[in-house]
This record gives structure tokens, sequence and C-alpha cells, in this order.
């Protein structure tokens, strides 16, 4: 996808998810953020919007420094405007990414053809992430388109595993994806000395998933359970995914 689409994207499902949080109140729990509620979620999005358009806005080899980055999270209001700070800083954060010269020289920390594509594509899928953990608070969460949901689940494997160098598994297996509603399959290799995937379908593995890509994406990013998908081979090696693969801030 190109920088464009992503912010396009970033765009969209921001605007879900000032939607999806307006329907519920701001103490509701968030089924897919056990610790968290409404309010906790809306609060850290808009901090972390905030957040990136300063690292795009003010560019650096280095990310904002930490007392920066405090105010830039924590600058959130009561709740009665806590939704209008979070619209004005998804805008802010999208105008930013727009406005910003394609070879921008900004810190970013996953592999892009560019910083400012780093940006936008990081920023569209944690908007959709969270945009599903607000529509969870309230009612059933909304597919994502397939495009945008593959290149994610992409980001996610390609992206994110790159930098799990170590984790705690009492076993080593694998996992094939396959995107039933495009031409994507993803393959996934979980050891102890790390996680690793590539793009393709071997032969083989543990256990196999054929889904739609949003349900891959959502699965992938512990958002689902396997409920309903088309899961052959040894189903628990999911249960493995869910209990290592998790992306937290940091």
């Amino acid at each position: 996808m190109e920088v464009a689409e992503h912010i396009a994207a970033l765009r969209r499902e921001g605007a879900l998810l000032a939607t999806a949080a307006s329907r519920a109140p701001l103490d509701a729990a968030v089924p897919t953020c056990p610790e968290w509620s409404l309010r906790d979620l809306v609060r850290h999005i808009g901090g972390v919007h905030r957040w990136a358009a300063w690292n795009v806005g003010h560019p650096s080899a280095a990310p904002v420094g930490d007392e920066q980055e405090a105010e830039l999270m924590r600058s959130w209001p009561d709740d009665a405007g806590l939704l209008d700070w979070y619209r004005d800083g998804h805008a802010a954060l999208a105008a930013t990414l727009s406005d910003a010269a394609p070879d921008v020289a900004c810190w970013s920390f996953l592999p892009a053809p560019s910083p400012l594509a780093f940006w936008a594509r990081r920023q569209a899928h944690e908007t959709a992430i969270h945009r599903a953990d607000a529509e969870c608070a309230s009612g059933p969460i909304t597919p994502l388109p397939a495009k945008f949901a593959a290149d994610g689940v992409d980001e996610l494997l390609l992206g994110f595993l790159s930098r799990r160098r170590r984790v705690q598994l009492a076993r080593s297996c694998s996992l094939a994806l396959r995107a039933t509603d495009l031409d994507a399959t993803w393959s996934v290799e979980m050891r102890p000395d790390g996680l690793s995937a590539t793009r393709d379908a071997r032969d083989g593995t543990d256990c196999s998933v054929a889904a739609s890509a949003s349900d891959l994406y959502l699965l992938l990013w512990n958002r689902r359970d396997r409920t309903g998908l088309d899961v052959s081979g040894d189903a628990s090696v999911l249960d493995t995914w869910r209990a290592s693969m998790r992306v937290r801030w940091a």
C-alpha cells in the first residue's frame, strides 16, 4: 500500500473509532484489552496520535524525549472533552502526515521504504486495532477491508516479529495462514530463540488457518479467537501464539 492509502485508512479507522467510543460509557470494559476501560483506550490512542505527529512534525534521528512523550501521552482533558480531544489529535496526525515531505528524515522503528511510509502505515494499523477494541466495548467488530487487513498481517509478521529475539515457549511449532479473499499466504515459525515469518505457504506446518484477511488480522493481533475459522492440524498452536505474541507500549 502507498502512503496516501495508509493516510486514508488512518482517517477512516479513526472516524470509526470515535463513532464506536460514542456508543458506550467511558467506563465500559474493553473485552479485547481486559485491563482497560473505554476511557483508557481513548486516552491511549489520543496520546499515541499526538506522539506520532510530534515525531513526524519535529524530525530527528532520535524519538521524542521521555519528558515530552509523557506530556504528549498524558495531556487528556476530563471525560466531557475526551472525545473531542481525541478527534483533534487524530485530525492533526492525518494532516501532519499529509503535509510532510516524502523524504522527511525522522525516527522510525520498523522496516519501511521511508520514515513517512513507516509512520503512515503504523498509525493506520494502530488506529484500526484500537477501533476494533472500541467497537468490542459495545457490540461486534466491523470487518476490515481485505487489502488493508493483509497489509496489517504483513506488518505484524514481517515487521514486529523480527524484533522478538527470544520468547517464552514450552515447544517449537509452526503455523500456516491463508487469506481466502486474497491471493496471500504466510508461514510462521515459533521457537524459544525467536519467532520468524515468511510470505509463503509451507508444507508440513503443525497448524493451518484459512480465513478472510480481516479475520486473520484480528486473530493474529489477539482480537478474536479461532471460533468459526477453518483450522486444521494442532489447534493448540494458536494458543501458543496468543500466549507468546504481545505487542506492548514501551
